[in-house]
C-alpha cells in the first residue's frame, strides 16, 4: 500500500507537470498512468506487487466508478437532455444497443465464448468516456452538436450500461434465478436512495432554517454524495445506480449545487480514475497478455474499428450530420474508463469464466486507451479547417478566367 502510494503520488506529479504538453500533442495522461502500471506490476519490476483477488483492487474500483457515475449524472439532468435529446437520443437508445450485440457477436464468433459471457462483454465495453475525446469535446471549431453528442452520450451510457452489465453478470454465475431477485432489490433500493437523499438536502438548503456558505458550497454535493454512499453501503441498495441517479437529481433540481461541484467534483473524479487505472495497469504483464489467443487479439480489433462505427453509422441514418461528423463520433468509443472498473468487477465476481472475459476486455481497453486518448488532438485538427470544396489554387487546376466587363464603347463586347 505505502509503495502503490508513492508511485501514485510520482506519476501524478509528473501527469501535472506534462499536462500542459499533452493538451497540446498525443501525449495522454490516461496512457502515463496506464504504462506506469503496467512498468510497476508484479509481471514487470514488482513495485506494486497487486493480484486480482487484493482488497485494495476492489475498493479502488468501487469508490472510482462511483465517483464517475456521480459526477455523470450530475452533467446530464433532465433539462439538458429535453433541450438537445435528438443526437444524443440515437447514439443511446440505438447505437450503445447495437454496438453491445455486435460486440457480443464477435465474441461469440470470434473469442469463443458462449453467448452469456459475450453479451457481458459487449455491457462491460459498451460505454465512452468524454476523457479520451476532450480535445474534440473542447475544442470550438468542432461543430456544437458533434460536442454535444459526444458529452451527453458519454455522460449517460455508463449509467445505461450498468444494469445490463449486472444483469449478465448475474446470469453468467451459477444460480441466477436467486441472484436475479437479489439484484432487483439492490437497484430498487440504490434508485430510492439515490433521489430521495439529494432531493431532501437541496429541499431543506432552500428552507429559511438552512444555507451554505459560499466557502462550503463546492462540499455540498459531495456530502450528498457520501451519504448516498454510506447508506448504500448500509442498505446493500447498489452503490452505482444510487450514484448516477444522484447525480442526476441535483442535476434537475439544485442547479445551484451543481453548479458550485463540478470543478471540484470533476477533479476528485478524475484523480480516482486515474488511480484506478494504475491499479488495472499494474494487473496487466507480458505473461498476461502472451496468455491471449489470437482470436482474442482479433476481436479486440473488430471490437474497437468496426462495432461502434457501424452501430453508430446505421444510428445515424437521416440524423443530418456530415460524414466528418459521424467518422469522429464512431472512433471515439469504446472504451471509457467505466469499462475498466466494470471489467475489474468481472473479474473479482468469480464466475466461471472470469479469467477469459477480463483477458478479452483488458486488451481491448489497452489498445482503445493507447489509440484515443492518443488520437483525440489529431481528430480535434481536423475540423480546423471548414469543410467545404476546395479551392482552386489547392487542387493544382487552372483558375477560370474572371468574366470580362462589358465596354460600353465597343458593340462587340459582351454583355
Amino acid at each position: 500500500m505505502t509503495t502503490l502510494l508513492l508511485v501514485y503520488s510520482a506519476v501524478l506529479l509528473l501527469s501535472v507537470l506534462v499536462s500542459n504538453l499533452a493538451n497540446r500533442t498525443i501525449l495522454s495522461t490516461a496512457v502515463i498512468f496506464l504504462v506506469a502500471g503496467f512498468l510497476c506490476g508484479s509481471g514487470v519490476s514488482g513495485l506494486i506487487p497487486l493480484e486480482p483477488g487484493d482488497s485494495i483492487v476492489a475498493t479502488l474500483a468501487e469508490l472510482a466508478l462511483f465517483s464517475v457515475l456521480f459526477t455523470d449524472g450530475m452533467r446530464v439532468g433532465w433539462s439538458d437532455l429535453r433541450s438537445a435529446w435528438r443526437l444524443p437520443g440515437r447514439a443511446l437508445l440505438l447505437g450503445l444497443p447495437l454496438t453491445l450485440v455486435l460486440t457480443a457477436a464477435f465474441a461469440h464468433w470470434v473469442a469463443g465464448l458462449d453467448w452469456i459471457e459475450s453479451l457481458l462483454i459487449g455491457a462491460v465495453l459498451a460505454p465512452t468516456d468524454p476523457v479520451f475525446a476532450a480535445a474534440l469535446v473542447g475544442n470550438d471549431k468542432v461543430p456544437a452538436r458533434l460536442r454535444h453528442l459526444l458529452n451527453v452520450e458519454s455522460g449517460v451510457n455508463d449509467g445505461l450500461a450498468l444494469p445490463f452489465v449486472l444483469i449478465f453478470l448475474t446470469l453468467a454465475s451459477g444460480s441466477p434465478d436467486l441472484h436475479l431477485g437479489a439484484l432487483a432489490g439492490e437497484l430498487a433500493i440504490g434508485l430510492l436512495i439515490g433521489v430521495a437523499v439529494p432531493w431532501i438536502a437541496i429541499r431543506l438548503e432552500a428552507t429559511r432554517l438552512f444555507s451554505a456558505s459560499a466557502r462550503y458550497q463546492p462540499l455540498n454535493a459531495l456530502a450528498i454524495g457520501l451519504l448516498v454512499l454510506g447508506l448504500a453501503l448500509v442498505t446493500g441498495g447498489n452503490l452505482y445506480l444510487a450514484a448516477f441517479a444522484a447525480g442526476i437529481t441535483i442535476a434537475t433540481c439544485g442547479p445551484r449545487q451543481r453548479q458550485a461541484f463540478e470543478e471540484f467534483g470533476e477533479l476528485i473524479a478524475e484523480l480516482l480514475k486515474l488511480a484506478a487505472l494504475l491499479v488495472f495497469g499494474a494487473l496487466i504483464s507480458p505473461a498476461f497478455l502472451s496468455e491471449i489467443p489470437l482470436g482474442g487479439w482479433i476481436f479486440a480489433v473488430l471490437a474497437l474499428v468496426v462495432a461502434r462505427p457501424v452501430a453508430l453509422a446505421l444510428s445515424f441514418l437521416g440524423s443530418g450530420l456530415n460524414a466528418r461528423e459521424q467518422v469522429a463520433a464512431a472512433w471515439f468509443g469504446p472504451k471509457g474508463f467505466a469499462a475498466v472498473v466494470y471489467g475489474l468487477l468481472v473479474l473479482d465476481s468469480q464466475i466461471p469464466a472470469a479469467g477469459s472475459v477480463f483477458h478479452l476486455v483488458a486488451v481491448t481497453i489497452v489498445l482503445s486507451i493507447l489509440a484515443h486518448s492518443s488520437t483525440d488532438v489529431l481528430v480535434a485538427r481536423w475540423f480546423d479547417e471548414p469543410d467545404e470544396t476546395p479551392r482552386w489554387h489547392e487542387t493544382g487546376d487552372t483558375a477560370p478566367a474572371p468574366p470580362r466587363e462589358p465596354d460600353p464603347e465597343r458593340p462587340d463586347s459582351p454583355s
